[in-house]
């Protein structure tokens, strides 16, 4: 009689998947993370992918990555390190095994194994795990033979048949971890709808992966549960991306303002995606424009702004290089821009498909003149969501361009995102003309109390007018060199984007209210600076965290906080650019810093260790 296996409950688990480029570790990743949100469990996704557009196959630059963490409560990062390693061959192997913990399962498709595989693996000895010094709990499986022998009737050729493996590694790790098949099932159909035979072969292999370990228990004498223990908010439920919640946000700005979104737009990793899902939506009165290049993309949002459109142009940090100048006419002009910058590693191209916060000092500074914008950093996946809308109504009620920070890591991570009520969100209403201002109004009229100028739509009878690059007068609009004029205009620009500080929610502090030191960071680190902050108030050590999404302008209790605690220290994935612009905003305090470079999320055992230094220096 066989051995009954022991059944694990954990609170969570951390899952990498790790092949070639073409062996489909993405898909499998996001249907785990589907499949495990769909049972409840809290989920933080983190795709490692290569830059190259085909690495040769089997080479260790050509590896491609997906790492998810499940919880059965609230789960904020995607795990320093992982539980299960699925290595699909010697590269993955020998470039992931770093990622894994000491008690970690490894599991391999021993076929692609072969000494022609360890050799551009770059492997010297035999034995790859002897190399390594690979000590773990190794699940050998056949898994290029067995999905070979799956389908060997289906009529298809063999390259379709080798697109599969990645789903019968994704049964094996279902079955792992008790996961419901039936919902991977639900997502292949509903993937390969146009493609059946695609889709049921991919099915067939999906629960051979799954029986597989159910009949031999994989080699493991422990299979897990993450049950379902989240309190979360009643209502319904996606997994969703960064990119994806951002197209939403500003989906949802549009529509609550009553107007046309307009897109302009040009490919650049890792901000395409924006572009690729606002296209699918003409039926909500979306246009996209995909431009000639970075420049014509601005100059054509700026256009459709003037013309009354909510206008927005997506792009990364080369991207903000090429549009500044573009940019800087929605400054002058005081029309409503959003600009989405989804950072990435730099400088030049850098590491496109990794993530940094390396152009805070450009979104903030990196145009010609005295040129003042908002600046607003989404803090994970789902908050792209609130923040687009946010960055949205900003430019529309102030009358500005406004940049959204988002980044490589955010964008492409997902989580579990509850489905918003968009009539619990703030009204958007653009500062329109009135038809009694006709008599009276020119282009820079402005609102006294919080200096935004009134917007007339080309084509509303009686206010036919011009606006443009060159300097203006601020009473008559006309072109104007005169030296006063042009420092009240330059002075009315700054107190314009100043006073937005006056409507914003003033910035919270989560953790310890009597903290000893205060964390503070921006954009997509908030869910490692969070964990980081648990772990000190843990260990009995006193941490807050302050994680600010408005930038430019500051709320207006920042400098308060900052002066409030004994030691503050700034964590930021970039030289320290926050940290120096807190310097400038904020007069007389001291700061310490935290700074990576990496292209990779930060860890939150290294952040813990930092900041322990810190506290008790």
């Amino acid at each position: 009689m066989a051995e009954e296996m022991i059944v694990k409950e954990l609170e969570d688990v951390v899952v990498r998947f790790s092949g070639d480029s073409g062996d489909g570790m993405q898909l499998a990743g996001n249907m785990f993370s589907n499949i495990s949100a769909t049972e409840g469990n809290d989920i933080s996704t983190f795709p490692d992918y290569p830059a190259d557009i085909r690495a040769p196959q089997g080479t260790l630059t050509g590896v491609s990555g997906f790492q998810v963490h499940i919880g059965s409560g609230k789960v904020y990062t995607p795990g320093d390190k992982c539980d299960v390693l699925i290595a699909m061959n010697p590269a993955a192997l020998k470039t992931q095994y770093k990622y894994c913990k000491p008690q970690s399962v490894i599991i391999i498709d021993t076929d692609s194994f072969t000494k022609r595989d360890l050799e551009k693996a770059q492997f010297v000895l035999e034995n790859p795990f002897s190399e390594l010094g690979i000590k773990n709990e190794v699940v050998e499986a056949a898994i290029t033979s067995m999905c070979k022998e799956s389908l060997k009737d289906s009529g298809l050729d063999n390259k379709t048949i080798m697109r599969t493996k990645n789903m019968f590694a994704l049964g094996l790790v279902c079955w792992l971890f008790h996961r419901d098949i039936q919902v991977g099932e639900k997502l292949l159909r509903e993937k390969f709808a146009k493609k059946p035979e695609i889709a049921e072969a991919n099915i067939k292999v999906l629960y051979d992966g799954y029986h597989f370990g159910e009949n031999t228990h994989a080699s493991v004498s422990t299979s897990y549960m993450v049950p379902n223990k989240n309190q979360k908010q009643k209502g319904r439920y996606m997994d969703i991306n960064g990119n994806k919640a951002t197209a939403y946000g500003l989906i949802a700005a549009a529509e609550k303002a009553g107007l046309e979104l307009y897109l302009g737009s040009y490919p650049i990793t890792p901000a395409t995606d924006i572009l690729h899902e606002l296209a699918k939506h003409k039926s909500l009165g979306v246009k996209t424009v995909q431009c000639e290049d970075e420049i014509a993309g601005c100059a054509s949002a700026v256009g459709a702004s003037f013309a009354g459109a909510l206008a927005v142009t997506t792009t990364s940090g080369p991207g903000i290089c090429l549009k500044s100048e573009a940019i800087n006419l929605a400054v002058i002009t005081e029309l409503p821009l959003v600009i989405v910058d989804v950072q990435r590693g730099g400088p030049s191209t850098g590491l496109p498909t990794k993530s940094e916060q390396t152009d805070l000092l450009q979104v903030l500074y990196g145009r010609n003149g005295e040129s003042p914008m908002p600046v607003i950093a989404a803090a994970s996946p789902t908050d792209c969501f609130d923040a687009a809308y946010m960055a949205c109504k900003i430019a529309l009620e102030h009358m500005t361009p406004v940049v959204l920070l988002t980044d490589a890591y955010i964008a492409n991570g997902s989580a579990a995102w509850h489905l918003p009520d968009l009539k619990e969100y703030p009204a958007i209403c653009p500062p329109y003309v009135t038809p009694d201002m006709a008599q009276t109004w020119t282009p820079f009229q402005r609102n006294p109390e919080n200096l935004v100028r009134y917007w007339a739509v080309p084509g509303t009878e009686g206010f036919m007018h011009r606006i443009g690059g060159l300097e203006k007068s601020g009473e008559t609009g006309a072109i104007s060199t005169e030296p006063e004029n042009h420092h009240r205009m330059t002075q009315l620009r700054a107190e314009k984007v100043a006073r937005i500080a006056d409507t914003l929610p003033e910035a919270e502090v989560e953790g310890n209210p009597d903290a000893d030191l205060l964390i503070v960071g921006f954009g997509g680190t908030y869910g490692h600076l969070h964990s980081a902050m648990d772990t000190l108030n843990q260990q009995g050590k006193k941490a807050a965290l302050l994680h600010l999404r408005y930038i430019n302008p500051l709320p207006r209790n920042v400098a308060d906080l900052l002066r409030r605690y004994p030691k503050v220290v700034v964590a930021e994935q970039n030289m320290g650019q926050l940290a120096g612009y807190l310097r400038m905003k904020v007069e007389g305090i001291h700061l310490h810093q935290f700074n990576q470079v990496k292209g990779q999320p930060f860890v939150v055992q290294e952040l813990v260790e930092a900041f322990t230094k810190i506290l008790e220096e």
